[in-house]
């Protein structure tokens, strides 16, 4: 009799089932998440946030890839730091988009933010057409994270960032073993008593205690085959920014070809303008 095909923190078996509860525990926790956010980091999410934004640099007029985007914070603010790009808001759980587009996607954002509910596994967006992508808070509800690697490799271009914005291994004592004390007995009461969902915050907890560490993250990014990943601590390692890139196609750019010499006879010059490719979603991906 074969074992289960994963282990998650929710109970599930299967990587499927995994996707489909914690989707469901975050959509209980909707309407009290941006609050609870705030609250249990003292306001230092909001910064977190602007630095993972910031390390982004997509390139001008393209568009970002915002996975495990939630109720969007990360998306308006990489709008603000990059008003002339366009964001791709992708998150499985339905309910943290509809509380997010309610309330933020206002003022002209609801024309560059575009919320989609999908799976981090199974992206519905083609290949190299992002200019960067982010990921707060959200690589560790995945699983397996290999295949998250591997969809950011894809839809990502040539040369752009990936920025993953994670806590730190739990299992690492912090100002003397006060964080883990918080982590381990305060998040998940505090949680529950403002949430009602205790299942939600004690999740929260096992999954910041079991996470790899930086350099093992570091590694496993390598390993999906991104090149110049180095990361940033933030609060004492309680929070890391990871940053890598997408390979340049092999061989670089190509040469330009050899011109001949011109005839004495002038030639004709030609003008064009160059056509950018925008990206477009076909429906809504459905839940696996």
């Amino acid at each position: 009799m074969s074992g289960p095909e994963c282990e998650s923190h929710t109970g599930a078996t299967t990587h499927a089932e995994h996707g489909e509860r914690v989707a469901a525990m975050f959509g209980r926790i909707a309407g009290w998440y941006d609050f609870l956010n705030h609250a249990l980091s003292g306001g230092q999410d909001i910064f977190w946030r602007y630095r993972l934004a910031r390390a982004a640099r997509p390139e001008p007029g393209g568009m970002v890839l915002d996975l495990a985007a939630g109720t969007m914070d990360v998306s308006v603010e990489l709008l603000r730091q990059y008003p002339e790009c366009r964001v791709a808001a992708l998150d499985f759980a339905l309910p943290m988009l509809e509380n997010g587009k309610r309330r933020k996607l206002k003022d002209g954002r609801e024309e560059r933010i575009f919320p989609v509910q999908a799976d981090g596994r199974a992206l519905p967006l083609p290949d190299d057409s992002m200019a960067a992508a982010t990921i707060a808070f959200g690589i560790r509800n995945i699983l397996p994270r290999e295949d998250a690697y591997a969809e950011f490799l894809r839809v990502l271009k040539p040369g752009a960032r990936l920025c993953i914005l994670e806590f730190g291994t739990g299992s690492k004592r912090v100002w003397k073993g006060l964080y883990n004390f918080y982590l381990d007995k305060l998040l998940p009461f505090i949680g529950d008593r403002i949430s009602g969902d205790s299942c939600a915050y004690r999740y929260l907890a096992e999954t910041i205690k079991s996470f790899p560490d930086e350099r093992a993250l570091g590694c496993e990014l390598l390993q999906a085959g991104f090149e110049r990943v180095y990361n940033v601590p933030m609060m004492s390692g309680i929070v890391y920014l990871h940053v890598a890139e997408k390979p340049l196609k092999k061989g670089g750019a190509p040469k330009p070809a050899a011109t001949k010499k011109a005839a004495p006879k002038k030639a004709a010059s030609k003008t064009g303008k160059q056509a950018s490719r925008s990206v477009k979603s076909s429906g809504t991906a459905r839940r696996k």
